[in-house]
């Protein structure tokens, strides 16, 4: 099985595209099923944040398992083929990894370097082993991505300046200290922006939700105010600094009632919701600050030079990934040659037995072992080279020539990846859709 990934992002596509194929939690669930369950893929994991929405599949082959996943993401999303094709990126095998990687160190994210990402692949992960999309292929690199993560975060100043979207935003729109704080939403965003309001001297910090008890949990945890989502116009008076991020699927806050509230005073406006909670007209209205998740895309987290720095860790730690799954796919081919040495010799014995049967137990015993080590020694040698050939670019293709010099089963190796079609990945899935006319 290879790895694909199948995904749209701020890099590939503006917000307002983007708005069009974010996922709940529902969906997200939906999708990583109905992926799992397609023809040509094994495994899945969906990685769904504000700004990007990616399919994680391990497939037996690169143009079935890209037709699916693009279908099945097309049928979720409501957006159809040929028209999401354009915006999509796909990644194969080496590059699919090292995508990841760069996702889990914050190269990929809006604010580059920030360490929300992290958390959110973690929680692709457990979500997957619920679901039991997940199997041992990715589970085995979203554990090593998570390392990678951290390894970064540990060896370099990536995130030292505690940069997310929430506080690059609350940035963009002034700053926040000495502020009456609103925040519409009671997620995980909305528990970042309380947690940096609080912390940072925010005057007062009030939570608004549709589920009034978990506005209320969010507030308890940071000594704030819990108000209803019907109360959110007359709170808005109130307020000189307000953060959205509800996930909600229709504009939360027109630009009628941030006028009426405003009445030409000064007002921060940060919407890191996808699709938007803010309708864009407010932008327009006098003393309104508005910042969209649009305007963050690039905002820098560290130095340039632990960019750098994290850079070459993703290309080492790709690298030492590519190395292991190379030796692993060898192992089969060393465990195979031994079994089939070892009923070679088994058969020999019983020949040996029937025409000596005088022989005791004892010269038995030694003839037995005196064999054995001959064998062992014969293939002492190759198989310990092959194990070290393994990790390299190279190491299937001796896998390969030990098959074919010992005549060795292929059912019993057949957990040795199969030769790619380099040809395989010059097609994308734009081509993929103009070819099938944006039918499944």
């Amino acid at each position: 099985m290879s790895y694909l990934v199948v995904g749209i992002s701020h890099r590939s596509a503006a917000i307002d595209v983007l708005e069009r194929v974010a996922l709940d939690a529902d969906a997200a669930t939906k999708l990583a099923l109905a992926v799992r369950n397609s023809a040509a893929v094994a495994e899945s994991a969906v990685l769904a944040t504000c700004n990007r929405t990616e399919v994680y599949a391990t497939v037996d082959r690169f143009h079935a398992g890209m037709d699916e996943v693009t279908a099945i993401l097309s049928d979720v999303t409501g957006v159809p083929l040929l028209d999401l094709a354009e915006h999509l990126y796909v990644h194969f095998e080496e590059g699919a990894v090292a995508h990841l990687f760069q996702v889990a160190v914050g190269l990929d994210s809006m604010v580059v370097g920030e360490s929300q990402i992290l958390g959110q692949v973690k929680e692709t992960l457990r979500v997957g082993q619920d679901l039991e999309t997940v199997g041992t292929d990715l589970n085995a690199l979203f554990q090593h991505a998570l390392r990678v993560g951290k390894r970064a975060r540990t060896e370099t100043g990536i995130d030292s300046a505690g940069r997310s979207v929430v506080s690059a935003g609350l940035d963009a729109v002034g700053g926040f200290e000495g502020r009456r704080a609103l925040i519409v939403g009671a997620g995980s965003m909305a528990s970042l922006a309380a947690q940096t309001l609080a912390a940072g001297g925010a005057q007062s910090v009030t939570v608004a939700n549709r589920n009034y008890d978990r506005a209320v949990a969010l507030a308890d945890r940071i000594s704030g105010t819990a108000i209803r989502l019907a109360d959110v116009p007359v709170a808005l008076k109130d307020a000189d600094l307000v953060v959205s991020c509800t996930g909600a699927r229709g504009v939360v806050l027109t630009a009628e009632m941030i006028r009426d509230a405003t009445d030409g005073r000064p007002l921060g406006v940060l919407d890191v919701a996808l699709p938007r909670d803010v309708a864009p007209e407010a932008a327009r209205i006098a003393g309104v600050t508005l910042i969209t998740l649009a305007d963050l895309i690039g905002t820098a987290g560290g130095s340039q030079a632990d960019i750098d720095e994290v850079r070459r860790i993703v290309g080492e730690e790709t690298g030492s990934f590519e190395a292991t799954r190379r030796a692993a796919s060898v192992a089969p081919t060393v465990v195979a040659l031994r079994a089939m040495a070892s009923s070679l010799v088994d058969s020999e014995l019983a020949r040996l037995e029937r025409r000596l049967p005088e022989l005791d137990e004892h010269q038995r015993h030694e003839v037995e072992r005196t064999i054995r080590r001959v064998v062992d020694k014969v293939l002492h040698n190759p198989t310990v080279r092959v194990k070290e050939l393994g990790g390299d670019p190279g190491g299937p293709t001796y896998a390969d020539a030990l098959r074919q010099l010992f005549a060795l089963d292929q059912a019993t190796v057949d957990a040795v990846t199969a030769a790619k079609d380099p040809e395989e990945t010059s097609q994308t899935p734009a081509d993929a859709a103009r070819q099938s006319g944006g039918q499944r």
